[in-house]
């Protein structure tokens, strides 16, 4: 089972939010997540569009999880880096 942490999303209409969850990268967009971790509000000012945990992130792609370009972008802004980039 290869995991991925993607986004998961939510809202109506072009007032989307996201949440940003870990799931097997088998299952579709919307569906069962393995746990949320963290969400994106794109729509937000800048400084509160993004809330993680972050000892979950860290403790999933330490497990082998690999974040979604999306999600590596979001990531990257928080300061917090993935597998492939601290190698």
């Amino acid at each position: 089972m290869s995991v991925r942490i993607r986004l998961k999303r939510f809202g109506t209409q072009k007032r989307p939010y996201y949440r940003i969850v870990v799931m097997d990268s088998r299952t579709p967009r919307d569906g069962r997540p393995i746990e949320e971790i963290g969400f994106y509000h794109p729509l937000e000012m800048e400084e509160r569009q993004v809330n993680v945990r972050v000892d979950r992130i860290k403790e999933w792609i330490s497990k082998g999880a690999q974040p979604s370009s999306t999600v590596r972008m979001l990531l990257k802004r928080k300061s917090i880096s993935s597998k492939e980039e601290q190698a």
